[in-house]
Parts: structure tokens; C-alpha cells; sequence
């Protein structure tokens, strides 16, 4: 840890923090241990997860990647189109339903990207707004359909997992594939079921072995009923039309869900950044690769650092887990009347008492991409030593913020 935090001082030292970057070496490392954990299954990259259109060139020029699961519909768009090397890619699935009228009509009227966008559905509801939108396309509008793969062990009372689709059983998926299939302006491509509490969900907290046992127990419970039940939904709807792919997954669940035989792709991005909420996990051990320093600006007590800004709090429930970590140097930890903050951020532990006013503290969000909304572009370091070898805009850098 010494000599990481020496070099990647050494590296930037022409940088003004606060500033991210991203280890070249360690996200190779990440993509190539996803890639063999898929077992030769396509990886689909989540482009909510990365943010930055060159590192997303950059990973799907990696054995065992094609297309993008991207977040919104404007976003799938604008990586269709032209960029400085021509589109990032020409199969972007949007994972999400999207109810931007204005972005469908845009996506019905221009060829190539209704070649290259599929939306995602769960309701006809979704089926009437695209068709209104878009009531007479130039060509049909590409839609997936998005399947419940949470687990209901006693019914819909007892959910454990993400609340998505309402599409649930075969009988629900194959009624809503008739519904596309006949609507002339929809052409059905795909079928995708994301297994949030077992993908996104590590199962070895650390200083937690009895809940970890019962979490990998239910895990292991609800990923046999997900791969039985998506072999039925993948059935009953190649019966009313056949699709193009199944999607399933995520960094979590590469190595299980892609040894189903219904499933053609899976999806993966937080792995390839590796975030703290990405740790805990038994089944594979990532490389930090996207970090950001903060500059020791005050040393206002024995055993107190307080770092500029800081506060970049990642999404999901409000508890600790999701605030950035204190890397490197390390022993590092918040005060617990202030956390991180959002212009500064105490920082406290013996680890305090090395550091200078100038010196940097090396952080890591607790998400992936999301880091990227807080700054405009990413210092790339590669080599051995590592240096910057070139900085890339990240969606924020290039004037995007798409949600």
C-alpha cells in the first residue's frame, strides 16, 4: 500500500487535486478476471458503471465484450452516433423503461440508431408511449422484454431483490410478447432478467459470518429458482417469436448465471472500476482501478486531517456504507459528527499524524461510475512506474449529464 500511494503521488504530481484517475493495469486486470469468470458468455458492458466514453472503447476492445447496457435513452443515443472514433457501439440495450417521448420519436426517425437501440418494457403501458411517440417509424423500435428475477420464497409479500417488472411467470412474459408482435412498429429482440440481490449483494461482510452463511443461503435458494423459472420465460416466449439475446447478471453473478443454457449475455461494469461496496465478495477478489485525491488542506489537531471536499455520497439506502473510503494512505476514518463532507472532510486515525498540509488522500467511491458525475475528466496511468499516459472526458466532461 506504501509504495502504491508513493507512485501514484509520483505519477500526478503535476495535478491540482481534487482530481480522479483510473489504473490501466488494474482495470486489464478487472476486465480479464470478469472475462474468465463468464466462462467464454459475451459480457455486455454497463455503461452506468464506467461514464466515460474512451474508457468504454477502450473495454469493449477486450476479449469476451460487445454492446452496452446504457442507463437512459438520450445516453444510448449520443453513443450511437458519431464520436471522435465513429459510434462506441451499434448494439446498446437501454436497461431501463424510458418515458422520454422526445428521445423515442428521435430514435423511430433515424435508421441507424433504431438498428443499433433497444428499449426495454415490462408493460403495454411502455408498448402504448413508444407507439405514441412513434406511430410511424422509419423502421420498427427494438424492445426487450425485463423480467422480476427477485426472489418470493412465500409470495410478493416476502421479495428479496430489486423491484423492477411486473412480468413475473412465463404465462406473463409470452402475453406481453404477443402484445409487441402485434404492433407492426415494435420488433421484440430480447429478453433480460437482472438478479440485483445476488449480483449486487456481496455475501462475505467483513465481521458478519453468521449473516453471510444465511445470505449465501438465500442467494444459492434464489438463483435455482431464477434459473429454472428464466428457462420457462425464455421458452414460452421463443413460442410466440424468437429473440436475438437473453441477458442475465451482473459482476456479482458472472460466474453462475452464465453456465444457464437460456442465457446468451450477461452484464457486467461495476467490477471493472471495482468500488468499495465491491469487496465482500467470495467468488472473486477485484483491483481498485478508479480512485480520486482530495488535498490535506488543515492539520487542526493531533491525529486530524481534514481534506477539501470529499462528501461524494453514492446512491441507495443512507447508511455508511455508502460514503467514499479513505484508501491510502491507510488507517484513515471519518468523524462521526461529520463524515464526509461537502467542502471538507475531517479525517482521523494515526495515519493523520504522517500527513502534511499539500500532501493527498486517496479515496474510493463506494459505486462505480458514479464517481464520474463529480468530475470532468479522468488522468489515465499506465506503466511501470505508472505515469499519465492521457486524460479522457468523462459524461460530465463532455457536457452530459443524463441523470
Amino acid at each position: 500500500m506504501t509504495d502504491t500511494r508513493a507512485q501514484y503521488d509520483a505519477a500526478t504530481r503535476e495535478l491540482e487535486p481534487p482530481f480522479a484517475v483510473v489504473d490501466a493495469a488494474a482495470l486489464r486486470a478487472n476486465a480479464a478476471d470478469l472475462a474468465a469468470r463468464a466462462g467464454g458468455t459475451t459480457i455486455r458492458v454497463a455503461s452506468k458503471s464506467v461514464r466515460c466514453r474512451h474508457v468504454l472503447d477502450d473495454i469493449l476492445r477486450f476479449p469476451g465484450y460487445s454492446g452496452i447496457l446504457a442507463f437512459t435513452l438520450p445516453e444510448a443515443l449520443w453513443l450511437a452516433a458519431d464520436g471522435p472514433s465513429g459510434p462506441v457501439s451499434d448494439d446498446i440495450v437501454v436497461a431501463y423503461p424510458t418515458t422520454d417521448t422526445g428521445a423515442i420519436a428521435r430514435l423511430a426517425a433515424d435508421p441507424r440508431a433504431a438498428a443499433s437501440v433497444t428499449l426495454m418494457v415490462d408493460s403495454a403501458a411502455h408498448l402504448d408511449l413508444i407507439t405514441a411517440a412513434a406511430p410511424d417509424p422509419e423502421h420498427p423500435v427494438k424492445v426487450c422484454i425485463d423480467i422480476d428475477a427477485s426472489w418470493q420464497p412465500a409470495g410478493p409479500r416476502l421479495r428479496v431483490g430489486a423491484h423492477r417488472s411486473p412480468v413475473r411467470t412465463p404465462q406473463q412474459a409470452a402475453r406481453l410478447a404477443r402484445d409487441i408482435t402485434r404492433r407492426p412498429g415494435l420488433h421484440l429482440d430480447g429478453i433480460m432478467a437482472y438478479e440485483a440481490q445476488i449480483a449486487g449483494v456481496g455475501d462475505a461482510p467483513p465481521g458478519r459470518p453468521v449473516y453471510g452463511r444465511v445470505l449465501r443461503w438465500v442467494q444459492r435458494r434464489s438463483r435455482h429458482e431464477l434459473a429454472r423459472r428464466r428457462a420457462a420465460i425464455v421458452r414460452a416466449v421463443r413460442d410466440v417469436a424468437d429473440v436475438r439475446f437473453v441477458n442475465g447478471g451482473g459482476t456479482g453473478s458472472l460466474h453462475t448465471t452464465s453456465r444457464e443454457r437460456a442465457v446468451t449475455e450477461v452484464a457486467a461494469g461495476s467490477g471493472l472500476y471495482q468500488p468499495r461496496l465491491f469487496d465482500h465478495y467470495s467468488g472473486f477478489t477485484g483491483r481498485p482501478a478508479a480512485l480520486f485525491a482530495l488535498p490535506v488542506v488543515r492539520r487542526p489537531a493531533p491525529g486530524v486531517a481534514t481534506a477539501l471536499g470529499g462528501g461524494y455520497l453514492a446512491s441507495g439506502t443512507a447508511d455508511s456504507q455508502r460514503l467514499p473510503q479513505p484508501y491510502l494512505p491507510a488507517g484513515l476514518d471519518y468523524s462521526s459528527a461529520e463524515g464526509a463532507g461537502e467542502v471538507q472532510t475531517p479525517l482521523l486515525g494515526e495515519a493523520a499524524d504522517s500527513l502534511r498540509v499539500g500532501d493527498r488522500v486517496w479515496m474510493r467511491h463506494a459505486k462505480a461510475g458514479e464517481l464520474c458525475e463529480r468530475f470532468a475528466e479522468l488522468h489515465v496511468l499506465d506503466g511501470e512506474p505508472p505515469r499519465v499516459v492521457r486524460s479522457v472526458p468523462t459524461y460530465r466532461g463532455e457536457g452530459h449529464a443524463f441523470l
